[in-house]
């Protein structure tokens, strides 16, 4: 049984996350973190990490950047791994994060569905061999409306698994209203639609002479990113220090 810590507990993934734990036969939540600790969760809640003397095996942030600090100091104070969901972090805390995973074990990834660390998976294979064959390789994102960051992080990891397979010969492309030319062969065009409520759509196409293959994924809740926290807080209890990604808890 893994017995997690989790940070921002009241929010909307934070009680996705307590509802899916409490489904898990092999992961509980002990505790809780949230400025407020309003809420009767079934496990105590704390409004500052620092008061939380519970005893756990791993910690799932879905906070704020802003408390990073503060829960890297908690994880490297009792050797606690962690499971870092937030985003929007600086570059100084990138490294700051860097910096504690060589004191204890650090999980920080793009997007936590296992779905989609799969879907990298396969893209890499097909990248070998489809762009020998010349074809042109698009990705297309989609969004809710109140999503402010355009391409998805998710679509740019995408993007790097396809490069990473070609030796990082495509280029971005994000906008072609200021060209008036044909694609480059070594273009990778991404492109972002927003709207409505959708949680999260990507579509990667490989398209060749006369036949077209795409590879599409579909969120159709947030519960697909905190499945993929627990099972990823079920992979570091019990790690040494380091830093790892989702495709260590796929088995890639």
């Amino acid at each position: 049984m893994t017995r997690i810590i989790l940070c921002g507990c009241n929010g909307a993934m934070g009680r996705t996350v307590t509802r899916l734990a409490a489904e898990d036969n092999d992961a509980t939540i002990v505790a809780g973190i949230d400025l407020v600790p309003n809420r009767d969760a079934g496990y105590p809640i704390f409004a500052s990490i620092e008061d939380c003397n519970i005893e756990a095996d791993a910690l799932i942030d879905f906070s704020k950047p802003d408390l990073l600090a503060d829960i890297l100091n908690f994880c490297e104070e009792r050797q606690l791994p962690a499971v870092l969901c937030t985003t929007g972090y600086t570059d100084e805390q990138i490294a700051d994060i860097e910096e504690c995973s060589k004191k204890t074990a650090i999980l920080r990834s793009a997007n936590y569905s296992i779905g989609i660390n799969v879907l990298k998976k396969i893209l890499k294979e097909a990248t070998k061999t489809l762009a020998k064959e010349g074809y042109d390789i698009e990705i297309v994102e989609k969004h809710h409306n109140q999503k402010v960051d355009a391409p998805s992080g998710t679509a740019l990891a995408l993007a790097d698994a396809v490069n990473e397979a070609a030796d990082n010969a495509y280029e971005y492309v994000y906008d072609r209203s200021t060209k008036r030319e044909k694609r480059s062969k070594k273009e990778l065009g991404i492109s972002a639609v927003r709207g409505g409520t959708i949680v999260g759509d990507h579509d990667v196409i490989f398209a060749g002479e006369d036949e077209v293959i795409t590879f599409s994924h579909r969120a159709y809740s947030k519960a697909v990113f905190g499945k993929g926290a627990i099972s990823a807080a079920k992979f570091l209890n019990g790690k040494g220090p380091g830093r790892y990604d989702m495709p260590d808890v796929i088995g890639e």
